[in-house]
């Protein structure tokens, strides 16, 4: 069975040759610093039996040329380690945001983006560093320690039960501060995540904030989620701290009494001073890689942290289940939309929608009219399935949404917003959605089907040309010629004109006039004027529809709810 964790080391799994190539790299690092000591013996003992100068200095050399390749085989490590990680998170971060983008919007909306980059990045990167530090701080750390145990135990068994015992002793000390340490990351790590998404959040409001003098009050709830990130920061650096001391104490010690065994042992005849030399410097080379995990147990706690964040992620399901035998909509032509008693609530909430039915035939369109709040954005999420109804059913095309392939849902079915997306990208991508689409001559005819044919002519680099500081009116038309490229059978427009002064408005109202022929259209509106060409009318109150009918029969009844509307909004009936 798979699991979220697992498909984690499944994205950082390397290659084959990769995987050789740095086994090789890990095994020279560890093989060549456990070779030094032996010349180190050979030399001290030579020298005092009297050996000659010559022998000595080629002994130096070699010791000399082995730690020179000690070093280059670390280098090479470090290299190899540090590629393979990048690569691996690199896969797992576009695997984290496509499965992100894939899920819906009862999921995004309780996640902030400045949450989820530091998801999708932030954790990505500590699982990177992580990676890194692992293979060249415990991998080869573990290898340098057994090497070093198995050696001395071949010199000296009593020592190497000593140093044994101590190393045992040791990690079961780093295993007991493992389990202090990774909880204080994973509050860190939350917090610093939090901290991202409130930043986010009024960076994006900043013009508002300043508008209606909030800075005051922003500032201040900075500086309360601030401090919360710097006391769990601080409480993990304390306990990081004090473990690297406690290490630092412990390994003195430890070095101490080998050294004072091997300083009996020689003194009793058994062992000679080079032997003794040898068995200070394994002790040595015992408590650098024990220093090392240490260092790098920060980095390990928020890498633990990481692994879960990452994993609860790829453990989220979509709440949308993806239909059993997908079928696709009509593929051309405008498409007939019925709601069938819908009711949808979100998520334990009480409910939003209560018995919507709606029919509307290929190439009708319809009129949503209603306060804010009473359910209008909501049906056109239930239309574009963005949300599944919790009762009855949508149908397009003669098809239930639920039961309908999702990617010809996205082909057929459009929605045009009064707040248009634009992205730091060329006009040609802005209008593709960075989809391939070889014909520009395609593009030049949409953006002059919308009124921007001058507007692009006066670009200096055309379709190339990024877009920077375009007008509402300018925006709102791209985001019609998105519609218009994607020639959609079923167009929701959602207050798509409501921003705009009566000049642009006039002619967005015009490029809408022609998106909307030939097609199936719910207009979703406030300025009431702008529904004059649609064929039926709902009105909705409260998540109900409260009035249904063609628009032109109840603007003649004197008694129906739209008509009174159209009056009180001085608009002709």
């Amino acid at each position: 069975m798979t699991t979220p964790i697992t498909g984690v080391l499944r994205e950082l799994r390397p290659g084959r040759r990769s995987a050789v190539a740095l086994a090789a790299a890990i095994s020279a690092a560890t093989l060549l610093p456990l070779s030094a000591p032996q010349l180190t013996r050979r030399f001290v003992d030579d020298a005092v039996a009297g050996a000659g100068t010559r022998h000595l200095v080629l002994l130096a050399l070699a010791f000399l040329a082995v730690a020179v390749a000690a070093q280059a085989a670390r280098v090479v490590t470090a290299w190899l380690a540090g590629r393979l990680a990048w690569d691996g998170t690199n896969r797992l971060r576009e695997r984290l945001a496509q499965h992100a983008l894939g899920l819906d919007m009862a999921f995004h909306g309780r996640h902030t983006p400045g949450e989820m980059i530091e998801r999708v990045d932030g954790d990505v990167v500590a699982v990177a560093r992580f990676v890194v530090a692992f293979l060249m701080d415990v991998v080869a750390s573990l290898l340098l320690l057994g090497g070093v145990l198995v050696v001395v135990f071949a010199v000296d068994p009593l020592i190497g039960g000593a140093l044994l015992a101590y190393c045992l002793l040791a990690g079961f000390g780093m295993a007991r501060a493992q389990r202090l340490a990774v909880p204080t990351a994973a509050r860190s790590r939350a917090a610093s995540a939090m901290l991202f998404g409130h930043l986010e959040e009024w960076l994006a409001g900043a013009e508002d904030i300043r508008a209606n003098g909030a800075g005051e009050h922003t500032v201040y709830r900075f500086h309360q989620v601030a401090s919360s990130w710097y006391r769990e920061e601080l409480r993990a650096s304390r306990i990081g701290s004090v473990l690297l001391a406690s290490t630092g104490v412990a390994f003195a010690a430890g070095t101490a009494i080998i050294l004072a065994l091997a300083a009996w042992a020689q003194q009793a005849g058994t062992l000679t001073v080079g032997t003794a030399v040898l068995l200070f410097q394994y002790t040595l080379m015992v408590r650098a890689p024990f220093e090392r995990l240490i260092e790098q147990l920060r980095q390990y706690q928020s890498a633990l942290a990481g692994f879960a964040r990452v994993g609860d992620l790829l453990a989220r399901r979509r709440a949308l289940p993806d239909p059993v035998d997908p079928r696709p909509l009509p593929a051309a032509g405008p498409l007939g939309l019925e709601l069938d008693g819908v009711g949808f609530a979100y998520g334990d909430d009480e409910q939003v929608l209560s018995g919507i039915t709606l029919t509307l035939a290929p190439g009708e369109t319809l009129g949503l009219v209603g306060r804010t709040g009473s359910g209008k954005t909501t049906i056109a999420r239930l239309l574009l399935r963005l949300y599944d109804p919790t009762e009855g059913a949508v149908l397009v095309g003669g098809l239930d949404l639920r039961a309908a392939d999702p990617a010809s849902v996205r082909r057929r079915v459009c929605a045009v917003t009064q707040d248009v997306q634009l992205f730091a990208a060329g006009v040609r991508d802005n209008l593709t959605l960075f989809r391939p689409h070889a014909d520009d001559d395609r593009l030049r005819a949409v953006l002059d089907e919308v009124g921007l044919g001058p507007w692009l002519a006066g670009l200096p680099d055309g379709l190339d040309t990024e877009l920077r500081g375009v007008s509402a009116g300018e925006a709102q038309l791209l985001a019609l010629a998105r519609a218009f490229l994607a020639d959609p059978g079923l167009v929701i427009l959602d207050e798509a004109s409501s921003r705009l002064d009566p000049v642009t408005e006039r002619r967005v109202e015009r490029s809408i006039d022609r998106l909307l022929a030939g097609r199936t259209g719910v207009l979703i509106a406030h300025r009431l004027s702008s529904l004059s060409r649609v064929d039926k009318i709902a009105v909705v109150a409260e998540g109900r529809i409260v009035e249904y009918g063609r628009r032109a029969d109840l603007a003649a009844d004197p008694g129906s709810r739209f008509g009174r509307l159209l009056d009180v909004a001085g608009v002709r009936r």
